[in-house]
């Protein structure tokens, strides 16, 4: 009886080429193999092929570890081609862990589910993980919510990661690790929360310190302590009172549950030094503060810890107008100040610095009454009148109209020069506006009447004809006196008649009186006189009042009757 022989290897590679169309057929695929032999860091393995094929033994250890593998072992492989020039399979068990691995991370990926990796390695702008036989790649601004200066520690160490695209065709995979611990964050921070309540009281550690404020851990979400909530005094710096690390006490101001964000405050658990401050800072109180702080409108001075005032810059000099606070008082100057006003509600003081000094306006009226005459230098001059500084670096106004009589306007003005040191009359004082009137013609002698010759003693006004006297005779011309002991002035020669034989200055002796009309008035003030201008002045008059050599009248006539109308009065 005939025996069947038994199967050849070469009856099972026609076997498999029945199954599987061939050879041929099986690169390209993962399939399963045994380990037949390791021999020198290689492990022999057997796919039922023709010939055996050798994997690196490296391929078959996770990064970083030894591959724990030994002969009979079953593994997966990818046949990348059935055989080489040597006549071996060429078999790779990365390549096959590759295949295995993204089928699964794009099913995770569908799922946005979270998968596990192992960082080995660095590269331009991130680094490499394994995702169990897949590469993918971990930008830098991914791997920690906060910048990481050192990620070796992070490294060999199997942890969630988040995939954030992936390429099948171009083998492109890129994970994030920020995303893992911002949605656990997230997941700590929303219990957490929940835990908390407005009003709580709690321990924190400083995490970071910037200029609006600090960032406490309470112990696993952040709060904002702001600047302002540290302290009722004023901070410029969060610095002044706390640093990194420390662990401070705070209460909950405020949760938005929305936003998860919470307000810590610190100064809630002191007592509020505002409380009762009406009456502690009564209006009119004179009190004394540290300037902490200089602005453009104002400078606030502390009363004490916790209350301060404004002092307006309106408020802080009697005398110094238009000027930056900041050229009256420094940071840190002890200022004696005025409580003007107290809102408790709104915490806000009002406080002046000048009432707390004596009012130079006051202090001058004590000092000058009205009908004093006081000195002083014309600091300016304006459209109006003259600023005359006077004692406690206040200033007076001489109005135009109060420089010199008979003169107003800009020839009272042309009068004096800023810098001249002048007299005056103090004719008004209001210390309320800040005002002193001051008049100059006032020390003159000399002052108008209502029309005619002036009688002596009284004002001049210009083109005013008044009787003079003589005082003394010049080849120039005559120094006169208007009236018996009215203001004295001169003559030019030119000024004693219209005629030549009349502007001899000899025909005229001391004592003697006649008329002549006030032409105007010197930068002294002394007034000038001319006979010529009252002769032409009365010509203009007689011959408006007794008619025109049109009417048939001479000169001579005109002139006689105006002679005759004067003498007869």
């Amino acid at each position: 009886m005939a025996t069947n022989p038994q199967p050849t290897r070469d009856d099972f590679a026609a076997m498999l080429d029945d199954m599987f169309g061939g050879a041929d057929s099986f690169e390209g695929r993962v399939v399963h193999g045994t380990v037949t032999a390791i021999e020198n860091d290689m492990a022999v393995i057997d796919v039922g092929l023709k010939s055996e094929g050798r994997v690196p033994l490296r391929e078959f250890a996770a990064p970083g570890q030894k591959a724990d593998l030994k002969v009979g072992d079953e593994v997966e492989v990818y046949v990348d081609r059935v055989e080489n020039m040597h006549g071996e399979a060429m078999l790779s068990r990365d390549r096959a862990r590759r295949e295995a691995a993204w089928d699964k991370l794009e099913l995770e990926f569908s799922k946005s589910a979270r998968v596990e990796g192992v960082i080995f390695g660095r590269v331009k702008g991130g680094f490499t993980v394994d995702l169990n036989g897949a590469v993918a790649f971990l930008p830098g601004s991914q791997v920690d919510i906060r910048p990481v200066r050192d990620v070796t520690p992070l490294m060999d160490i199997p942890q969630p990661f988040q995939i954030l695209k992936m390429d099948r065709k171009r083998g492109n995979i890129v994970v994030s690790r920020r995303a893992v611990l911002e949605e656990t964050r997230a997941e700590q921070r929303s219990g957490l929360i929940q835990s908390l309540a407005e009003g709580q009281i709690i321990d924190g550690v400083v995490k970071n310190i910037t200029d609006y404020g600090a960032f406490v851990d309470l112990g696993g979400i952040d709060g904002l302590l702001h600047v302002t909530d540290l302290s009722y005094k004023r901070v410029n710096h969060p610095s002044e009172m706390i640093a990194i690390g420390d662990t401070v006490k705070v209460q909950i101001i405020r949760i938005n549950k929305d936003t998860q964000r919470i307000s810590l405050g610190m100064k809630q658990l002191e007592s509020d030094p505002w409380d009762g401050a009406g009456a502690k800072y009564p209006v009119g109180a004179k009190l004394s503060g540290r300037v902490t702080n200089i602005t453009e409108y104002g400078a606030f001075v502390e009363l004490e810890p916790g209350i301060e005032g404004l002092v307006h810059v309106s408020e802080m000099s009697w005398t110094k107008k238009n000027v930056h606070p900041g050229k009256i008082v420094s940071t840190s100057q002890e200022v004696d100040v005025v409580v003007l006003e107290v809102d408790q509600e709104k915490r806000r003081i009002s406080l002046g610095l000048k009432q707390a000094q004596a009012n130079p306006w006051e202090a001058f009226a004590a000092a000058h009454p009205i009908g004093s005459t006081v000195e002083g230098e014309v600091k300016n001059a304006t459209e109006f009148g003259l600023f005359i500084g006077l004692d406690n670096d206040v200033d007076g106004m001489v109005h135009m109209s109060d420089i010199a009589w008979g003169v107003s306007g800009e020839d009272a003005l042309n009068l004096h020069r800023k810098g001249e040191v002048v007299q005056a009359v103090v004719l008004d004082i209001d210390p309320e506006k800040e005002r002193i009137s001051l008049g100059m013609k006032q020390l003159e002698r000399g002052g108008p009447v209502a029309g005619g010759v002036a009688a002596a003693g009284d004002r001049l006004n210009k083109n005013q004809v008044v009787t003079v006297t003589v005082l003394e005779v010049r080849d120039a011309g005559l120094e006169v006196q208007a009236g018996d002991d009215g203001a004295t002035g001169f003559i030019k020669r030119t000024d004693l008649g219209r005629d030549r034989d009349e502007q001899r200055p000899e025909r005229f002796q001391v004592g003697q009186k006649f008329d002549a009309m006030v032409t105007g008035f010197d930068r002294s003030k002394k007034p000038t006189f001319s006979v010529k201008a009252m002769q032409i002045a009365e010509e203009k008059q007689a011959v408006a009042q007794y008619g025109s050599s049109d009417s048939g009248a001479s000169l001579g006539d005109i002139l006689g009757e105006a002679l005759k109308a004067r003498t007869q009065k």
